[in-house]
């Protein structure tokens, strides 16, 4: 069992008001190569969070593409043979450019083929954070996950042992989507509480929060804290678009109304724990 020994959050919530501060001056592009069911979802709230989305996936442009770039969201939500391809030219470009490159494994797990690609963009690209589900981290860390389709069937032991276990296996931040959402590089965690059950009655917040943590990662130094806020970010704006929603739809179109709305300021609302493991 990790042993969790809590820290002072108010340095967080400092530097996660910086970094959003940060984001929305100086706009930066993050380049998706993403899956077909939610690329809108992603752009938009790429939008909407200050950075410019951009969803390119040739691979006769895409190394050009990622030079531009402040960060890389690579998601197999719709995979494809191609696809894989574009994501390792792009991915491979970034690194020699030292941008971030996010890997979303959607899916790890329900299918040999995505499990395989997940791991070979592990394998080949230097990929600064994995964010998935419980199913799919746990999968990938080798400790027993269950994935059905794309959604988390749940993971066998402890979650954090999980993330921590891929964190160190790979060199990467790994962030594990929940109701409490685990941030860590293997040493050190953040733990978000923040958020709203209707998040997961809509179809591409996961994907939608891998594009956050892109844009956030694509004008930080530290990925853990830039990740976390990213997920605090979503997690306050779940919070006030539940508030007038009335279902999944009018709540979709609040999230979107309600992260273009936060303020620096508004970090400060944030539920979050800092551990060690």
């Amino acid at each position: 069992m990790p042993i969790l020994v809590k820290k002072n959050a108010s340095s967080f919530e400092r530097s996660s008001g910086e970094l959003l501060a940060t984001l929305r001056e100086k706009h930066p592009l993050v380049h998706h190569i993403t899956n077909y069911v939610t690329v809108n979802d992603c752009a938009n709230i790429t939008l909407c969070i200050g950075a410019s989305p951009v969803m390119a996936e040739a691979k006769e442009e895409v190394e050009e593409m990622v030079s531009m770039a402040g960060a890389l969201v690579l998601n197999i939500g719709t995979l494809r043979k191609e696809q894989v391809e574009a994501m390792l030219i792009a991915g491979r470009r970034a690194n020699e450019h030292s941008i971030p490159v996010i890997l979303d494994p959607v899916g790890a797990g329900a299918t040999s083929m995505r499990t395989n690609a997940a791991r070979r963009l592990l394998e080949e690209l230097d990929v600064a954070v994995i964010k998935g589900n419980a199913g799919e981290i746990g999968v990938l860390a080798g400790s027993g996950g269950v994935v059905r389709g794309v959604d988390s069937g749940g993971i066998s032991g402890d979650p954090m042992i999980a993330a921590s276990r891929l964190a160190n296996a790979t060199g990467s931040v790994v962030v594990m989507s929940g109701a409490t959402d685990i941030i860590t590089d293997g040493t050190d965690a953040i733990l978000v509480d923040s958020g709203h059950p209707l998040m997961g009655a809509v179809s591409g917040t996961g994907c939608m929060a891998s594009s956050l943590v892109g844009s956030f990662a694509a004008v930080a130094d530290d990925l853990m804290i830039s990740s976390a806020a990213a997920l605090v970010a979503f997690g306050i704006a779940g919070e006030r678009a539940a508030r007038n929603a009335i279902g999944p739809a009018s709540f979709k179109i609040a999230l979107l109304d309600a992260v273009a709305a936060l303020k620096p300021e508004d970090m400060k609302e944030a539920k979050v724990r800092e551990v060690s493991v």
